[in-house]
């Protein structure tokens, strides 16, 4: 998995225009205006890791984890619409485990790497990127998994929260796309119904692929990390979760 994932990141091509949203896509309006919609979840999110790290330090190991998995998914860019890309977002995982709040920070964090090593998004762009990869996403994958959680199918919990997470990620960038580009004839419902159109070719096969993949990593974290999942509530025995700790 760790030398296929390099191999796409680094070795394959990377065409210019595949990116989140690109550098200076969005009129300078919305761009402010996304920005100032993210920061909120951004300062409340540094503020869910400081008591995370600080109750159960032992935990960084596993955010860092989370981080990475999100970094690598995000970095498999396949070019769709212009001035955008599909791909997965890998913020699932790390939902999951930490919550929505931590992952506004997580998800933020790695689309700013990406925007400065990889060209992959921008900066203006960034607070657009972050609401809908790191902040509506999570929100999303946070309600699905604890709904389905608590019936006791936890794997499927996983894969139905990473899966939507990935699709209602995309259906927020629809909604960016086609409030900053209205179509001239039908305005914001025919742009975003076109942007949507376009998207779904790619994004429901990735995103079925990443809930399968998430699904995978979790298996794992079960059998390899179960003190840290014993300590987030989330360790599956006999098909019981243990009771949440952190919140």
């Amino acid at each position: 998995m760790v030398g296929l994932s390099s191999y796409l990141v680094i070795g394959s091509p990377t065409p210019a225009h595949a990116m989140h949203i690109a550098e200076g896509y969005l009129p300078v309006q919305w761009a402010v205006f996304w920005w100032m919609a993210a920061l909120p979840f951004f300062v409340l999110g540094v503020r869910s890791i400081n008591r995370i790290t600080q109750s159960h330090p032992e935990l960084k190991l596993l955010l860092a984890l989370a981080g990475a998995f999100t970094f690598v998914l995000s970095a498999l860019k396949i070019p769709s619409v212009n001035g955008s890309s599909s791909h997965p977002t890998g913020t699932g995982l790390g939902t999951i485990l930490f919550g929505p709040l931590a992952m506004s920070v997580i998800g933020g964090l790695v689309l700013l790497f990406q925007a400065m090593l990889l060209a992959h998004g921008g900066l203006t762009t960034l607070g657009a990127n972050a609401f809908s990869m790191a902040i509506v996403g999570p929100m999303v994958a946070y309600v699905v998994y604890k709904s389905i959680a608590k019936t006791g199918n936890q794997k499927v919990a996983v894969f139905l929260a990473s899966m939507l997470e990935d699709l209602c990620t995309y259906l927020v960038t629809a909604v960016q796309l086609a409030l900053a580009f209205p179509a001239e004839q039908g305005g914001f419902m025919t742009a975003f119904i076109k942007f949507v159109g376009v998207f779904a070719i790619t994004q429901i096969p990735l995103a079925i692929s990443e809930g399968l993949l998430t699904v995978l990593v979790w298996n794992w974290l079960q059998d390899y990390g179960q003190q840290e999942l014993k300590i987030l509530g989330l360790f599956q025995k006999g098909g019981n979760l243990d009771a949440e700790i952190i919140n």
